[in-house]
């Protein structure tokens, strides 16, 4: 079987990158390879299942801010494709997306069989061969073409290569791609919350804080935003958008960790303990542990008063100073000594994969091997959730797009 691409992966950038040559070149014959039954799958689980499909973020350095691995690369890239690019693609195909309150944005169905329909019926349109269960176990380059392999022994040649496999949890997963020269950065998990090994604050499971902020104790690392306690640790987009920072660091440490959470935000100690003076000298017969402070949620200030050593009984005007260090203590630095992380919802994302600067950025080829690109999450690419690693995804497919057509 010959033909002039072969994209190696149906997923979102494979699907999006097939699509898009096929657009700009008619009549270019296109397969798309999946090594699993399923086309998709990320696409359809995405979001609980509603698709992320990107950002409401139209300005491309501010959008490239949201990506710890790629941040550089996709400032260029985006100034050609970018998530106003993405909306406009989907609304001339039918599918019009609406914008979150966080900037999210989703197919106006709330569902993910929109946007896995819209690019199965293109690719049908655009008469894109589709074959699952076809895993590739090497590529063999003779003169001007590729063999590719498949682990059944069935051998596809190709004109040029679109290489959108996704990412793996190991290296052993891109060894396929080795002997193309290709340097791998080692894939470590990201987008994951924390589990609290002394779970002091498990009976508090879906207890949220809409502000709060969360620093790893002794690094540079800190984020704010929403916080959720959970039955095994911390979750909320404050801790998902830490790890995403944090990976490498965080891998390093083996996921053993001190989290020091300041539930009133990025609060300075000084300011706090003269808000906390205020309360003393102007509600003193305000009962303590009655009254939560910064609009707490009741339960959670119940048990930083707990920790604090706050008598039920206690009045502002009688708490002691040492009570009040405390207070200021737990409201700011809440110590949780983490011990593990566990994947949020079904968001499993690698940082690691090829690297970038082995990629000439103008096109997504390889600087190492003529005619094969490279797209989505196989790159050493990756951002925070909230739909930007889809906008990645479409991104470097539609530049790669662009070079395989010339």
């Amino acid at each position: 079987m010959q033909f002039d691409l072969v994209v190696i992966g149906g997923g979102a950038s494979g699907f999006f990158g097939a699509i898009q040559a096929a657009e700009k070149k008619p009549g270019l014959n296109i397969l798309i390879l999946e090594k699993s039954s399923k086309l998709l799958s990320k696409v359809r689980i995405s979001g609980g299942g509603r698709c992320n499909v990107t950002h409401h973020c139209f300005e491309p350095i501010a959008l490239a801010h949201h990506y710890p691995r790629g941040e550089k690369p996709l400032k260029s890239l985006f100034q050609i494709f970018q998530a106003k690019e993405t909306v406009a693609w989907f609304a001339s195909k039918g599918v019009q997306l609406k914008t979150e309150e966080d900037g999210r944005m989703f197919p106006v169905t709330d569902n993910s069989e929109t946007i896995i329909d819209c690019f199965l019926e293109q690719a049908r349109q655009l008469k894109i061969k589709i074959e699952t269960s076809k895993g590739v176990v090497s590529i063999q380059q003779e003169n001007d073409q590729f063999k590719i392999i498949c682990q059944h022994g069935e051998i596809i040649e190709a004109r040029k290569i679109l290489i959108a496999a996704g990412g793996h949890p190991n290296k052993q997963g891109y060894e396929w791609m080795s002997n193309l020269d290709h340097n791998i950065v080692d894939p470590l998990p990201s987008l994951f919350t924390f589990n609290d090994s002394e779970k002091k604050f498990k009976d508090l499971m879906g207890v949220a804080v809409p502000a709060a902020e969360v620093r790893i104790a002794g690094s540079k690392f800190s984020q704010t935003g929403p916080v959720l306690i959970t039955h095994w640790g911390l979750s909320g987009p404050a801790v998902i958008k830490l790890s995403a920072w944090a990976a490498t660091y965080l891998y390093e440490k083996k996921y053993e960790f001190t989290a020091l959470v300041s539930w009133i935000g990025a609060v300075k100690e000084e300011t706090l303990r003269d808000q906390l003076a205020e309360q003393k000298s102007k509600r003193g017969k305000q009962k303590v542990i009655s009254n939560p402070l910064f609009s707490l949620p009741q339960r959670l200030w119940i048990r930083i008063c707990e920790l604090s050593e706050v008598e039920e009984t206690k009045i502002w005007a009688e708490l002691p100073q040492k009570n009040i260090n405390k207070l200021i203590e737990f409201m700011i630095r809440c110590p949780f000594q983490i011990k593990g992380k566990t994947t949020f919802k079904e968001e499993f994302v690698t940082c690691g994969g090829i690297d970038v600067s082995e990629i000439h950025l103008a096109t997504m080829e390889s600087k190492k091997v003529k005619n094969i690109f490279f797209a989505g999450e196989v790159l050493n690419i990756d951002g925070e959730t909230g739909g930007f690693n889809f906008q990645a995804a479409w991104t470097t497919a539609f530049i790669a797009a662009k070079g395989i057509v010339g």
